[in-house]
């Protein structure tokens, strides 16, 4: 147990640099359980003292067992040992932490050796609690350590770093409260050095990293990411002044310190290229979690509805067939990926349309372009002047058709074992956790915005939608919609996709039903305590929404089911089998009659015969 301590500690200032390097090799590549407790303690200690005397006396020291040479080596095998918890406690020591920020800024020189330095901290906060508190008192440094090499770095690993350090130092509101607001308040908005400023020329860098492929971008992001989520989670709440005993949640609370962020996270939204073959991962689900926290406030609305952002496009079916050319129109004019013209469940554009519209995914590949192009400006130009104006609705309805075709192609029910095994297989995640946020963020823009709501209940529930069959069954994103609210596995996401179908029809119950039918929406309903079938509209909604009662053909339809009533067909019955019929229920309700379950006053066939309707 021992032998790799000896082995260490057997080392001199005069060994040879390839018995030094022998001995750190062999300590890396250790199994967990090849180093008890105790000694991999004190291996870390006398590392981590080694680099520091070898830092303060160079190459010429004669103390220390290790030379700057060494440090790369020498702190992988700490990162190594500091993957035990046991290892990790005795790095998240202040001095520790102090030491290792001190030698990644000593070897910024050798990059590699002070990324091995900062992995080595941000192993150790990950795995010790109170190392995220540590790191940022005042006796480490490392608040302004991380906010710096942020700052100042260009590069994704070390931006990865960065943002590492800064999304696990400020999880907690409790203890980092603090520190989030100096991060917000250090400078004014708008301001080069403010942090919302700061995060978005790195988004920007690492969306450029992503479009081209550079090694780490993906990464960076992610974590640049959940850093930029808990500011935005966290600092409304620390500044509101209203009700202090109540509990306030994502939402609740917004500071106008953090609009800046915004128009960079659209164009984030509007440029991340698709993913395959899941095609909503991280960053892109990180972006979507940071959107949800903002409002659609009035100083923030140009940015979520950017003037003439509406009239770029509109969906078609996720499974439509691309075309190279296409023809942009505004939503009214346009047929939904739930219309069709045929009888099937399955969505077809149809129309007299001589160029077909784009599919989601040439779409998302020409904002993609839109984006390269943007991206290209110098770094100083503003985000609000993007050279395209970001449709977030659009590209937001987008992810959520694509995702769940992708998910639940065909008619496949939400809670075939299928969903969940792939879900598992892609992103190691549920389908709940997968897509309720991007289902909020829809919601979220169709309560706010009237214009919102027109467009995806243009989108969702045509005029021309086919209610030949039921509409629960498509294979078109209405469907698979319909079939989440009878979901039981996906709770979440159920009662999000619930509150979108709600939100498109004016937060109206009555409207809700009668477009899709009251029986697919009664659980829904019933939840929001809505405990019977409301009673059909009577007029148009706030937005202009007229909720059908018949086709576009005229033909009625079914309140509950809501497709189409199809007419009873006639009974074709010659006299005598009529005549057959009609002594079969004079029998029947002749003894009901006689044993007393049927009074002679309720007996339609003695009321007919007194009536004289029969003969």
């Amino acid at each position: 147990m021992s032998k790799y301590l000896n082995a260490y500690t057997a080392l001199t200032p005069t060994s040879s640099r390839s018995d030094v390097a022998q001995v750190l090799q062999s300590i890396t590549n250790a199994l967990p359980l090849q180093i008890d407790d105790a000694k991999r303690a004190d291996l870390i200690q006398t590392i981590i003292d080694d680099l520091l005397a070898a830092k303060s006396n160079g190459n010429s020291s004669k103390k220390s067992r290790l030379t700057s040479k060494d440090a790369a080596p020498a702190l992988q095998a700490v990162k190594s040992l500091g993957k035990n918890p046991a290892g990790s406690e005795v790095v998240a020591s202040a001095a520790n932490l102090s030491a290792l920020l001190s030698l990644a800024r000593a070897h910024k020189d050798d990059q590699e050796a002070s990324n091995e330095a900062i992995r080595c901290v941000a192993n150790a906060m990950l795995l010790v609690d109170q190392a995220r508190t540590t790191f940022i008192e005042k006796q480490v440094g490392g608040s302004d350590f991380a906010l710096d090499l942020l700052e100042k770095s260009a590069v994704p690993e070390r931006i990865f770093l960065a943002s590492r350090l800064l999304f696990l130092s400020t999880v907690s509101i409790l203890f980092a409260g603090d520190f989030i607001r100096s991060l917000v308040e250090a400078k004014p908005p708008g301001h080069p050095a403010n942090i919302m400023e700061i995060i978005g020329g790195k988004l920007d860098v690492l969306t450029r990293g992503i479009l081209t492929g550079t090694r780490f971008a993906r990464e960076a992001m992610t974590d640049l990411l959940k850093f930029t989520f808990n500011l935005l989670l966290h600092y409304p709440k620390l500044v509101d002044d209203s009700n202090k005993q109540e509990t306030k949640v994502m939402g609740d609370c917004w500071s106008d310190r953090l609009d800046g962020i915004l128009p960079y996270l659209l164009r984030t939204f509007n440029t991340l290229p698709p993913s395959f073959p899941a095609p909503l991962t991280a960053p892109m689900t990180h972006v979507i979690h940071s959107l949800i926290t903002i409002p659609v406030s009035p100083s923030l609305r140009n940015a979520w509805f950017p003037p003439n952002s509406t009239s770029r496009g509109s969906p078609v079916p996720s499974s439509s067939k691309p075309s190279s050319t296409s023809s942009d129109v505004p939503p009214k004019a346009s047929r939904s990926s739930s219309s069709s013209s045929s009888q099937s469940n399955s969505p077809t554009t149809g129309g007299p349309s001589k160029d077909p519209k784009p599919g989601a995914f040439d779409r998302a590949w020409s904002a993609l372009s839109a984006g390269r192009r943007s991206l290209s400006h110098s770094r100083s130009s503003s985000p609000h002047a993007s050279s395209t104006a970001v449709d977030v609705l659009l590209r937001a309805y987008d992810l959520l058709d694509v995702s769940l075709n992708h998910y639940m192609p065909g008619a496949l029910e939400p809670d075939d074992g299928a969903v969940r095994e792939k879900c598992r297989a892609e992103t190691d995640q549920s389908l709940d956790d997968i897509m309720t946020p991007l289902a909020v963020l829809i919601t979220k823009l169709c309560q706010a915005d009237e214009t919102s709501r027109v467009r995806m209940r243009a989108w969702i529930l045509p005029e021309d939608l086919d209610r030949t069959s039921p509409l629960e069954g498509r294979a078109d994103l209405l469907g698979r919609l319909l079939r989440l609210l009878a979901s039981v596995h996906h709770t979440k996401l159920k009662n999000a996709v619930g509150e979108l179908l709600y939100a498109v029809c004016d937060s109206d119950a009555s409207t809700l039903a009668s477009y899709v039918g009251y029986g697919n929406v009664a659980g829904f309903l019933f939840n929001k305590g809505i405990m019977s079938a409301p009673p059909p509209p009577s007029g148009s909604s706030s937005s202009g929404a007229s909720a059908p009662t018949t086709t576009a053909s005229g033909v009625p339809i079914n309140p509950i089911t809501g497709i189409a009533e199809k007419p009873a067909p006639p009974i074709e019955m010659s006299d005598e089998e009529k005549e057959r019929e009609a002594e079969k229920l004079f029998v029947l309700f002749d003894r009901l009659e006689k044993s007393g379950a049927l009074p002679k006053e309720s007996n339609p066939i003695r009321k007919a015969i007194q009536e004289g309707k029969l003969g």
